[in-house]
Order: structure tokens, then C-alpha cells, then sequence
């Protein structure tokens, strides 16, 4: 996406989170439907700045409710021999931290060590937090604000094994990382935080 398009995905955003806020506290027959109305602007833009069709923003926006809140994206940074582990996940053919959005009711670290497991076949425990970042997904989850918060996370049990979701589970050096990532689940920042947590156990907790 170029900065026009960027620029319009951060007013539709804020525009769609406005509305589903209003929806859940307006009382009014007259205010509900101007809220609807904010939300079907948001659709619009977003499906003129995106290959997003009309009706599949809406029905996404649809599922959502309550007062809008970032949601919360959880990944694993496992190492093996100096290695850091990802995973080549299927859609997109591109490599990333094992990870994905925390469900309702989970811990935190419960949430990555499911994610990691499921991923990889690796049974891990998160031990820190290397770092609370503010960044979103690409599409279709690229419609809501996400944060990212990366565990260090120590192999417990079991081993090398594919999902549904993925196609490679590796361990690469730091001078071995694939140029091809999985949009923008990770960045080479998020690499470079989890070796420098890696060599340096005290290091402080990167946030955004």
C-alpha cells in the first residue's frame, strides 16, 4: 500500500471503531442508525483503498461489538543452538514468529504456548516478554488496530511438526533469516529484539 492508501485505512479504522463504540451505547433509534451509517462509510472507503470487497468489510465489521479495543496479537521467540524457530505459513508463503490472536479467556503466555504448539509441534513455556509493539495485520484483519507482544518462550516437549496453517517449521541463525516474510505478522525489528533477548537474558522490555 502506498501512504494515500495507508492514510485512508487509519481514517477508516478510527471511523468504523467510533461507530461500534456508539452502537453499544446508543439508546436512540435515530443515534443507532447514524452510527450504522459511519460504519458503511468506513466499508466504503476501505473497499475503494483495498481489494476488500463492499459486503465482506460489512459482514466482518458486523461480528464485531462492545466499546472497540485493539486486539491482541501473541508470538513465540524459540530457540534452538543459537537458532531462532519459524514457520512458513501456507496463505501467504511467507516466514514468521508461530502466533496469532489471543482468544477470550486466556492468560497471555497460555495463548502463545497453544499457538506455538499448534504451529510448530513444539510444547514451549513463556518465560518473558520481549516486547509490546503497536502494528497491524494485513488483510482481512487489517481493518482493526492490533498490538503485538512477543514471549521468549523455552522448548519443553515434543517436535518438528506442520499444521493446517503451516508448511515449514525451521530454526534459522542470525545471518540465516528468509527475506520473505508473512505480510506483516512480523518485522525485522521483531527479529532483532528476540536475538538481542537471546544474548542478553536482562535486557529491558521493548514497548511501543
Amino acid at each position: 500500500m502506498d501512504t494515500d492508501e495507508l492514510l485512508w485505512l487509519d481514517i477508516a479504522r478510527e471511523i468504523q471503531a467510533l461507530s461500534q463504540t456508539g452502537l453499544h451505547y446508543a439508546t436512540s433509534h435515530y443515534d443507532q442508525g447514524r452510527y450504522r451509517r459511519l460504519q458503511e462509510i468506513s466499508a466504503e472507503i476501505i473497499s475503494k483503498k483495498s481489494e476488500l470487497s463492499y459486503q465482506g468489510v460489512v459482514k466482518i465489521f458486523d461480528k464485531q461489538s462492545g466499546y472497540a479495543t485493539p486486539k491482541i496479537d501473541v508470538r513465540g521467540a524459540v530457540f534452538r543452538d543459537n537458532k531462532l524457530l519459524l514457520v512458513e505459513e501456507i496463505v501467504e508463503k511467507g516466514w514468521t514468529l508461530p502466533g496469532g490472536w489471543a482468544d477470550v479467556g486466556d492468560l497471555p503466555s497460555q495463548a502463545v504456548e497453544r499457538e506455538v504448539f499448534e504451529e510448530s509441534g513444539y510444547i514451549v513455556k513463556a518465560v518473558r516478554v520481549i516486547g509490546i509493539y503497536d502494528c497491524n495485520r494485513i488483510e482481512p484483519l487489517e481493518l482493526f488496530h492490533a498490538y503485538k507482544i512477543i514471549f521468549y518462550c523455552e522448548i519443553i516437549g515434543g517436535d518438528n511438526k506442520i499444521s493446517e496453517e503451516t508448511s515449514k517449521v525451521c530454526f534459522f541463525g542470525i545471518n540465516e533469516i528468509p527475506s520473505q516474510f508473512s505480510g506483516k505478522r512480523i518485522e525485522q525489528r521483531h527479529i532483532d529484539d528476540a536475538f538481542s533477548h537471546y544474548y542478553e537474558e536482562q535486557k529491558n522490555i521493548h514497548f511501543d
